[in-house]
């Protein structure tokens, strides 16, 4: 009996814990998640779903950079860089409990490169025109041949979450920390601890930690923040500057700045030919100059300062210096010149009249931007635009839609002039932007899926990229990419801005958040994150 009484406070001790969600971590997502197959995914709400839930065969530990066995427990590429060899670890199991085998990687792969899928992941392996090929050697080990050599191959896998062969429940058996067990629309995307997950931590103790994840979807930032200081959700993976300085200076225990991000915040024209868009404006967005006048009339250096409180710096080009083995160092710095602007733009015969630009055909130039509702950030840098180029005599609109609405518009109908958005760099490796600058990829956004290039600065660009991804040397490869920033920076399709620092949010009950600068910055080693024991006590 006395044994009995003795057991009962920690059973209700246990179930009080249980109760109060202490193992439950939550944050938001910025929008509902467009897909959960992991080949599809292209927005960063789908993003962070499948880095939480994919099972991946290596894994680029976002701290060291360097690349780490996973589901595979080695690997080796041939000495042509055509083929790579995975030996699997063994014994390994998908959420439902499906056996994870050789069979699982082939049928990934050959679904990850079926053309008809468009998939923005099987892009980066996209090195060459020709069939790619997987072979099942036995349950443990699997062959994959691509047509040409892929430099910083074993990197690429990072971002291929292995699908079931055999699971009724296909994309949705997973091998990741946690299994997607509910989603909302609008609401939230609930994750629970997966039962079979392989990983144990030195002591032996099976992991994660967290019993579950809930992702709130939340657009309005001011929610979020007030959440979070209320300690209703414990991480902002990506902060405002000035929520930022405002919880710096009250509570400056729970932010971070982890210096300088991979990501960027640029502006680009629509340059597609048929889409519903004045000729005349097709002719201003496709003119070099006119592109060159718009970026060197917007003062970056103010943007920093005023929208960001100096927690970024102008970007050159479409690699920030965080990123030290790619950043093309060369690169000039931003420049700002309303002369020059303007030297450039009579060179296509724009000219002033009274406080209005006009182009050759008197049209005056006028055109809108569109951007995503709710990031102020963006609505901020906008309103600095208008001002930078209302002092050439160009008229700026800006236009705020909701994140589906504006995926339509840039995406599918094409139906806007020139859009500001942000390129969310998850990988150091120059082949996982294939999907941006190749003529014929989904995310060439300026002008998507090209059945032939429409320039030859995009001809040129395709040629150096298939390079980088193939050649033997890194030298060869560096030199291929360095001139790849160099073009983009001459023929600007993308107009980048700012390169902002990693803002984050961490309550200081999380225990295991070490913030770095690559996506995702506050969770990357997510199956090591765990509530405090100050936590649970309070919580009872």
């Amino acid at each position: 009996m006395r044994r009995y009484f003795c057991l009962l406070p920690l059973l209700l001790l246990t179930l009080l814990r249980a109760g109060a969600g202490s193992d439950e971590l939550r944050f938001y997502l910025r929008s509902d998640p467009k897909t959960f197959n992991p080949a599809l995914v292209a927005d960063d709400a789908s993003e962070t779903v499948r880095y939480l839930t994919g099972g991946v065969l290596l894994r680029l530990n976002r701290q060291t950079q360097q690349i780490e066995p996973e589901l595979a427990t080695s690997w080796k590429v041939s000495g042509d860089g055509r083929t790579i060899t995975f030996e699997l670890r063994s014994g390994v199991r998908f959420s439902d409990g499906t056996s994870f085998t050789a069979r699982d990687v082939k049928y990934t792969m050959d679904a990850l490169m079926d053309p008809a899928v468009h998939s923005p992941t099987g892009d980066a392996f996209r090195a060459a025109p020709g069939k790619i090929t997987s072979t099942v050697i036995g349950d443990d080990k699997v062959s994959i041949t691509f047509p040409a050599r892929i430099a910083g191959l074993p990197k690429l896998f990072d971002q291929v979450a292995i699908v079931s062969a055999s699971s009724p429940k296909k994309e949705m058996a997973v091998m990741g920390p946690f299994y997607v067990s509910e989603y909302k629309p609008g609401v939230c995307v609930a994750l629970r601890r997966n039962p079979h997950y392989w990983k144990r931590d030195e002591t032996g103790h099976t992991l994660p930690y967290l019993d579950a994840v809930r992702l709130e979807i939340q657009a309005n930032r001011d929610i979020e923040m007030l959440r979070f200081t209320r300690n209703e959700i414990q991480l902002i993976n990506s902060m405002d500057a000035d929520y930022y300085d405002r919880l710096a200076r009250s509570v400056p225990g729970k932010v971070r700045d982890a210096g300088p991000s991979l990501d960027s915040e640029q502006i680009w024209f629509n340059q597609v030919p048929n889409a519903p868009v004045a000729r005349y404006k097709l002719e201003w967005f496709q003119s070099r100059n006119f592109r060159r006048a718009i970026s060197v009339a917007i003062n970056r250096a103010d943007i920093c300062k005023v929208v960001y409180g100096g927690h970024a710096i102008p970007a050159r080009g479409p690699v920030s210096p965080a990123n030290k083995v790619w950043f093309n160092a060369q690169l000039p710095e931003a420049r700002f010149d309303r002369n020059y602007a303007m030297a450039l733009l009579r060179q296509d015969g724009f000219r002033l009249k009274g406080d209005a630009l006009l182009d050759r055909g008197g049209h005056a130039v006028e055109f809108s931007i569109v951007t995503n509702t709710g990031n102020r950030a963006r609505e901020r840098t906008a309103a600095m635009i208008q001002a930078d180029l209302r002092a050439i005599g160009i008229t700026v609109n800006v236009v705020t839609l909701d994140f589906p609405s504006l995926i339509q518009r840039i995406s599918e109908t094409f139906d806007y002039e020139a859009a500001m958005l942000g390129m969310t760099n998850v990988e150091l490796d120059p082949n996982a932007q294939m999907n941006v600058w190749l003529s014929s990829a989904d995310e060439h956004q300026w002008n998507p899926r090209q059945k032939t290039p429409a320039t030859e600065w995009e001809t040129e660009i395709d040629r150096l990229m298939r390079l980088q991804a193939s050649a033997a040397e890194e030298r060869t490869r560096k030199s291929a990419f360095d001139r790849v920033q160099q073009i983009v920076a001459e023929q600007l399709p993308f107009i980048y801005l700012v390169n902002k620092n990693a803002l984050v949010g961490v309550s200081p009950l999380l225990q295991g958040v070490s913030p770095v600068a690559a996506r995702p910055q506050t969770y990357w080693n997510i199956e090591r994150l765990k509530f405090s024991t100050e936590r649970a006590s309070n919580a009872n």
